[in-house]
């Protein structure tokens, strides 16, 4: 990086905070959620001071404020690709390959986020990117249509795809340029309230998938929310109601637990929008769309291979016994079946560590950095009390807790059923890129994490 540009930390930053400057603007619930997830991490720490001294100490709880995911859907592959060497600009690249057509989504996705640890920490902004599955639209003269008027939008700005090219060329931005970037970019992601198809055609995408109307009917991927992360999403979702917001019935994901495991999310139904549509004279008329809601997350620790397969197989177990309904009128039901499919997971940290269902990081205690030799592996070190362990936080996403999300928040409970068809080598070729495996990434942290400490003891017992 030349000495006058901007590191991709800060150009992240900057459009995390511009994003969500907009977004309260233009939703102003967002605001009201903001800060009722404010008073309950506030909250949550004051009571529970050992959690706030091992987010100090992991430089975890800086970041917890700044958190935020946003999720846009695409309509071309052309996009996608101009999307990620956007995204690159500013440190995030293409993590895992989610096929939601499995839960009745024609999508398939990826997430797009910072990789490295420094960079998480600094600011983990992430945005769940979709392309639409136009293949999966049965009628062939709709999907014609839909590949047509996506084929004639250009989502970007001039100034943006220039400013990505000159980052390119150049290796970074200068600070004038990374801050017309972010102005730039973030026309991407605004709402338009006058769509570029005609009500006919809006009423056919709609009738086809709510998706598809969404992704297709305007000129660009309005961000549809921006998520911000809580200490206790519980806590949130008996609170909602008191400022005025009304949460779906159910938080999707795990069951509460003592430790939480990778991601539970709760949101507001989604708003229904003014649209203006062109008629079949040139004439605007009004009319309505429904798509931008208000979203909450609680994150736990990253999974193991063997952890995942035990959570997605308590999931379906779970989801066997009882079947959320999108209107919510078996919530209770529900939850109680999915607390007790996963009473089998262990719900401590020590156990779902011996048992490998879970990723930590590894750092030298007090007295392992008072430590004057090597005493052996990490087990023996940790046994020892020289080395002590905390979970990776899970950065990435659960395709059937995003489309529970997505069902329930428009109230689409007679959603189209598609056949799973999952495409990562079509998606990746339309991408540009390979997606990066979470697994490879969280067991490279969790390694590293070790080396370092075995490192640093052998260079204590070195200096003896």
């Amino acid at each position: 990086m030349k000495p006058d540009h901007v590191s991709t930390s800060d150009i992240r930053s900057a459009f995390s905070a511009a994003m969500s400057a907009m977004y309260r603007e233009e939703v102003p619930a967002y605001g009201t959620l903001m800060e009722l997830v404010a008073r309950v991490n506030d909250e949550t720490l004051a009571a529970q001071p050992k959690l706030k001294e091992r987010l100090e100490a992991t430089d975890y709880l800086d970041r917890i404020s700044e958190e935020r995911h946003g999720a846009i859907r695409l309509g071309t592959a052309a996009e996608l690709s101009m999307m990620a060497r956007v995204f690159a600009v500013m440190g995030m690249y293409p993590v895992g390959y989610y096929d939601l057509s499995t839960a009745g989504v024609p999508v398939h996705s990826t997430a797009f986020r910072p990789i490295g640890d420094a960079e998480l920490k600094r600011n983990p902004f992430r945005v769940f990117t979709s392309l639409l599955r136009l293949d999966l639209i049965a009628d062939e003269d709709l999907r014609r249509a839909a590949a047509d008027i996506l084929a004639r939008r250009r989502i970007f700005t001039d100034g943006a795809i220039a400013l990505t090219e000159k980052a390119e060329r150049d290796g970074g931005l200068n600070t004038d340029d990374a801050q017309h970037f972010v102005s730039e970019v973030l026309e991407t992601f605004r709402w338009h309230d006058e769509a570029n198809v005609d009500a006919a055609m809006y009423h056919r995408l709609h009738d086809a998938h709510r998706l598809i109307a969404d992704v297709v009917s305007f000129k660009g991927p309005h961000i549809n929310h921006l998520t911000p992360r809580t200490l206790d999403i519980d806590r949130v979702q008996a609170l909602m109601p008191d400022y005025g917001i009304a949460p779906k019935a159910v938080v999707e994901g795990p069951p509460t637990r003592a430790c939480p495991i990778l991601l539970r999310q709760t949101s507001f139904k989604a708003l229904d929008e003014p649209v203006s549509f062109r008629n079949a004279g040139g004439a605007w008329e009004e009319g309505s769309h429904t798509a931008r809601f208000g979203e909450i997350e609680q994150r736990g620790i990253a999974l193991t291979p063997k952890g995942r397969a035990l959570y997605d197989r308590l999931l379906d177990q779970s989801r066997k016994i009882v079947r959320p309904a999108a209107d919510g009128s078996n919530a209770r039901d529900y939850e109680a079946a999915l607390a007790q499919s996963f009473a089998e997971f262990p719900d401590d940290w020590s156990t779902i560590r011996a048992e490998g269902l879970g990723y930590f990081t590894y750092s030298l205690t007090a007295k392992g950095n008072a430590a004057s030799t090597n005493h052996g592996d990490i087990e023996t070190l940790i046994d020892q009390g020289l080395v002590q362990f905390d979970p990776i936080v899970y950065e990435d996403f659960l395709p059937v807790s995003a489309a529970g999300i997505f069902q329930s928040n428009l109230g689409d409970g007679a959603q189209q059923e598609f056949v799973a068809s999952p495409n990562q080598q079509r998606f990746e070729t339309d991408l540009g890129m390979k997606v990066l495996n979470e697994f490879d990434h969280y067991a490279g942290i969790e390694q590293g994490s070790i080396d370092a400490c075995l490192r640093a003891l052998s260079k204590q017992d070195a200096a003896e």
